[in-house]
């Protein structure tokens, strides 16, 4: 059943963690009862003593022995799945869900402004920017490749294996964003495969845009920026919901409505990018000017 159930996860790490939570809770109570055997009791047994000491662990924990359980299911070795009854007897957990810290979508622009004038490398200003202007993820703006980019049609294709949920993501580029990456072809001489290069070619770490953050008192986390621009959307436009959603690279919870969404709706995600430029441009209409230094540009070492 173990290797049933491993084969359909992306990386070995989740595996080990399986295994490890098993060993530390599952095995020393159930590990020698046949599957068919294991009781609502058992699982009780199981998750009580860390229901509330641990919440996370024991939430996890309780989805794995589950699946493991509906697997046996499947498999004829027993008639139903004793975790569909515990939620009753568990009781909530009344956790707190913490969000990313965003700014309001009016403060956005100027942030913008305040990166661009502080000290850091035109590399990181530029992915800063390129990431609010496509509302993407900190990873994928700072692992970005010019081969992802087709600067004829205005298009960033993030491949699969760099998308967190391993689909391929179009990403239309607006005007600004085209000028952002027009300035980036210039930085290390033009020759790093890396759109934003960080030192000695190598991708940039996400630090330091954390440190500029809090340099200019900027009262967020730039993952929290995607959540600056949702505001922006459902706020200030009249854009439908599926729209916002497909521009966020936001999986599709409901699987009927994930079978019928079939397109990623790529001209009308054009549209709502534009009009986010444009929103960017209208509170902050002193657009910032990035000029590398002359190491920057040549890709020799700062003096």
């Amino acid at each position: 059943m173990w290797n049933q159930l491993r084969q359909g996860w992306r990386h070995p790490r989740h595996a080990r963690d399986w295994w490890r939570t098993f060993e530390n809770y599952v095995f020393p109570r159930i590990g020698q009862r046949p599957v068919s055997e294991v009781t609502a009791a058992d699982v009780l047994g199981i998750l009580e003593p860390i229901w509330h000491t641990k919440p996370k662990t024991a939430r996890r924990l309780r989805q794995r022995i589950r699946a493991v359980l509906e697997c046996a299911v499947a498999l004829e070795h027993r008639a139903d799945n004793p975790c569909d009854r515990l939620g009753p007897v568990l009781g909530p957990h009344d956790l707190a869900v913490r969000h990313f810290q965003a700014l309001p979508h009016a403060e956005v622009a100027a942030a913008v402004a305040a990166v661009h004038s502080s000290r850091a490398l035109s590399a990181l200003k530029l992915a800063f920017e390129f990431l609010v202007l496509t509302a993407g993820r900190s990873g994928e703006v700072r692992g970005a490749l010019w081969a992802e980019m087709d600067l004829t049609n205005h298009v960033w294709t993030v491949p699969a294996s760099r998308m967190k949920a391993k689909r391929e993501h179009r990403v239309p580029l607006g005007r600004r964003a085209v000028e952002v990456l027009a300035v980036a072809r210039t930085l290390g001489g033009g020759d790093s495969p890396l759109v934003f290069p960080g030192v000695r070619g190598k991708p940039q770490s996400h630090t330091p845009l954390y440190v500029v953050f809090k340099e200019h008192g900027i009262a967020a986390v730039p993952h929290g920026l995607r959540s600056s621009f949702r505001d922006w959307a459902a706020e200030k436009t009249d854009h439908p919901r599926e729209v916002i959603e497909a521009a966020l690279a936001h999986v599709v919870q409901n699987q009927v409505e994930a079978a019928y969404a079939r397109s990623d709706l790529f001209d009308r995600r054009r549209t709502l990018m534009n009009d986010w430029e444009a929103y960017l441009a209208d509170t902050h209409p002193h657009r910032p000017t990035v000029e590398p230094a002359e190491h920057e540009l040549t890709g020799t070492a700062a003096p």
